[in-house]
């Protein structure tokens, strides 16, 4: 049986639990999405941890995450199904001395044995327990994809002109991510409850590293935080996010150091920043800011 949530407070702990370091706000939202069954879309900078929500979410639920990762040109049929074509001519030639009509061996190959579901359709028809639905980056899909898939979260159903309307036993929980390389259509937010996830202050930073990397120094893993809160706080091409963070620290425990001096940020800028321009402006006018206490 999947486990229910009647606080916010299991949502936290249930977090927790997966090395998710999630404050009241995120468990909150969280918590309402499964309770109401209603999809939740967050936001937020690249890095923050909007996916790994859906990672952690679906590991301690014990249920399958189904990932539909957006980008442009995505369009329904490669979002929700496919028809098996090579096992279908090969089905074809098997009935060709077979006495059917040509109804019925439309009937045979474009039945349910020579479907390939694609992840929206694959979250529809589970058949366990509902799954944990990934629509990653939907800002990088086209509008005319977002409208399709706001007809999918409506209902949560799909019609195969060959095999009618196909509902599953179960409602999954669905996680919509944005980096807001566009704005979403207000008839898509409607639908879904809203996070926005900033990037985290010093004190969550460090708990976030303490949870991810066991083993760390406590001095080593301040250090890293309160660097990153400073490189932040450039003007940089390319903000680094909670996933540099966590590079950054096993890059520097890979190199058996276990505190932040010149030497060792220097050599390791190329984890944190991936921009040349960065680069070159922390390297020549900051890099003992990172390392100031």
């Amino acid at each position: 049986m999947q486990p229910t949530f009647e606080s916010v407070e299991e949502v936290s702990a249930l977090l927790a639990g997966q090395c998710y370091v999630a404050d009241r706000q995120t468990a909150t939202s969280v918590y309402l999405a499964m309770r109401l069954g209603r999809p939740i879309l967050i936001e937020g900078e690249a890095g923050v941890g909007k996916t790994e929500i859906a990672k952690a979410l679906s590991t301690a639920l014990g249920t399958e995450l189904i990932r539909l990762q957006c980008y442009e040109g995505l369009d329904a049929g490669t979002a929700l199904y496919e028809w098996n074509y090579p096992k279908q001519m090969l089905r074809i030639k098997m009935e060709e001395q077979e006495a059917h009509s040509v109804e019925e061996k439309e009937a045979i190959i474009f039945s349910r044995p020579f479907l390939l579901a694609r992840p929206l359709l694959k979250a529809i028809i589970a058949e366990q327990r509902p799954p944990v639905l990934l629509i990653d980056e939907v800002d990088r899909a086209d509008e005319e994809f977002e409208a399709f898939l706001l007809e999918v979260l409506s209902d949560f159903q799909v019609t195969i002109p060959e095999l009618g309307t196909i509902t599953g036993d179960h409602r999954p929980h669905v996680v919509l991510t944005s980096n807001r390389t566009r704005e979403l259509s207000d008839a898509l937010k409607r639908r879904c409850l809203y996070l926005w996830i900033p990037y985290p202050d010093l004190d969550k930073e460090v708990r976030i590293i303490e949870q991810r990397i066991p083993g760390v120094a406590a001095k080593l893993a301040r250090q890293v935080a309160r660097a990153m809160q400073r490189l932040r706080g450039l003007d940089l091409n390319k903000t680094p996010g909670v996933a540099e963070t966590l590079d950054w620290t096993l890059s520097i425990m890979t190199l058996h150091r276990d505190h932040l001096d010149a030497d060792v940020v220097h050599d390791t800028l190329g984890v944190l920043l991936k921009d040349r321009d960065d680069l070159e402006h922390v390297a020549q006018r900051d890099l003992e800011l990172l390392i100031r206490d």
